[in-house]
Formats: C-alpha cells, structure tokens, sequence
C-alpha cells in the first residue's frame, strides 16, 4: 500500500516548492558530518522544531535505510506497529519500505506485530521525511509505532533490530522520534528534560526509562528512545552527543508553556 501524508499543510507546508524551501532554512549546509549507529530527532511542527532537526541531519552521513522508532498518538493499531511493505509519500517524494530489513526484525516477532493501521495517521515518523528528502529520496525506511512497552519489551525489541543491522550489508541508522517535555515552564522543562538528556548522552536505556516514569517526564517518544539506545548499544555504540536542544518558547515567545526538542547523534 501506498501510506498518504497525514499532515502535509500543517507540520509542514504541503506543496513541493515550499516544502523545499521550508527545510532548506533548517540544513546547515558544508557541516562535517559522520557516520552514526542512532539519533534522536524531534517531530513538532516544523516552524517550531525545524531548525532542531535540521541540525541532528545535517550532522549525519545519510544511510541507506532508516529504521523509523517513534510514539504512536493516535492510539490506533497494536501495542508495536511494523509497516513491512509499501511506500510513503511526502510532497517530496516518495520513499519504499525496506521490506528484507523489517522482515527480519519481524522474524523473532515477539511483541511486534505487522502493521499499518497504526501509521495511517501517525505524525511522528512523517515528520522526519522531508529532512531525508532533502538528501535523498532512494533512501529506504522501516517505519515502528510504540503505543506501549515494558523495559523488557523495549530490551527485546532492540535486540531484535540490533541483529537484523548486524546480518545487513548496507548503512542502517536507528533514528528515535520524540519530543522533550510538554507544556511546562522553561524552566521546568529544562530540569526535566536535563535528566532524560543525560541518560541519553549516558546509553543508559535502563536509566532513561525509568528517570521518565520515575520525574514524571513528558517526553513522548522515550519508548522509541529507550529502544535506540539499547539497540544502539549491541551494535558497538560507545558515545552519543547533543547537537542542538530548544524549546517552543524560543519561536512562540511563550515561556510559560513550553515543549522541549532535542536532537542527540550516538555513535
């Protein structure tokens, strides 16, 4: 099947034209990049967390395929939502599912169930299209909804992606979609998101899920985060870094109520 934007006009400007131009404010271009094993990337809006994004890809050496772990919103479909065939389409292009890749991550299923009701109108792995688009659109991705996952669940999971890279020839990144702390004063929001960043620059998988729970931090995509990380871990990942971190009230000018974004490299 061929998966619709959802959000095109909204996230994001929803003509090809615009879209380009939209995205190019946010790439920096001639920065050094390198070569990655994980990331995290936030999703809002982009006039809100472009400039974040834009600055975690710009970072990069883009792969051959993106293996896409974000937070289901929606609350459709099963607890973890593989899309293992098909295409999606941005205004900018339109990009193939690795299908041999979530194949065998779907191969020890576990919890993962093969799935595309919950991405139908998921924004959280759609929004990080049009910063792959700008690189390349021959770019293959393996799309994963988390609705809901135990420590153990989020352990299994990365293990079973950490052994799908492993057996494949080509250059996969594990890209973690989320935003930080939701609606909260700057302040707030900095302590908060301080300690999950500090987990995460830790690859501490283990730590990041529970200070989450433990703080009470609304931080939407830890599950997809947690499970980067620990994956990230098999594969030989020996340090992470922050690239850029902002919040909402930087673009609103509304520092009582703000939303965290961070975009983190782990190599």
């Amino acid at each position: 099947m061929k998966r619709n934007p959802a959000v095109a006009g909204q996230f994001y400007h929803g003509t090809e034209a615009r879209l380009k131009e939209q995205v190019e404010e946010y790439i920096i271009a001639d920065n050094p990049r390198e070569k990655v094993i994980g990331m995290l990337s936030p999703h809002a809006g982009l006039i809100y967390s472009g400039h974040v994004a834009g600055a975690v890809f710009s970072s990069i050496t883009i792969p051959q395929t993106f293996i896409l772990l974000g937070p289901n919103h929606t609350g459709l479909g099963p607890a973890i939502s593989l899309m293992d065939s098909g295409e999606w389409e941005i205004p900018t292009g339109i990009f193939k599912i690795d299908s041999r890749l979530a194949s065998k991550i779907a191969l020890n299923a576990g919890k993962i169930t093969r799935d595309s009701k919950a991405h139908i109108f998921e924004h959280s792995l759609e929004v990080q299209l049009p910063f792959i688009a700008w690189f390349s659109t021959d770019v293959k991705i393996v799309p994963i909804a988390l609705l809901s996952a135990s420590l153990d669940n989020c352990i299994e999971l990365a293990g079973q992606i950490a052994v799908a890279v492993k057996t494949t020839d080509y250059p996969v990144v594990i890209l973690a979609s989320s935003d930080m702390s939701h609606y909260l004063p700057v302040k707030q929001a900095l302590l908060k998101d301080t300690m999950a960043i500090q987990k995460i620059l830790d690859l501490d998988p283990e730590g990041l899920y529970k200070t989450v729970l433990k703080e009470r931090i609304t931080m939407c995509g830890y599950l997809p985060a947690t499970v980067m990380l620990a994956a990230a871990k098999i594969l030989g990942a020996d340090s992470a870094k922050l690239i850029k971190y902002a919040t909402s009230g930087e673009i609103s000018g509304d520092y009582e109520s703000v939303v965290g974004y961070a975009g983190i490299v782990v190599k």
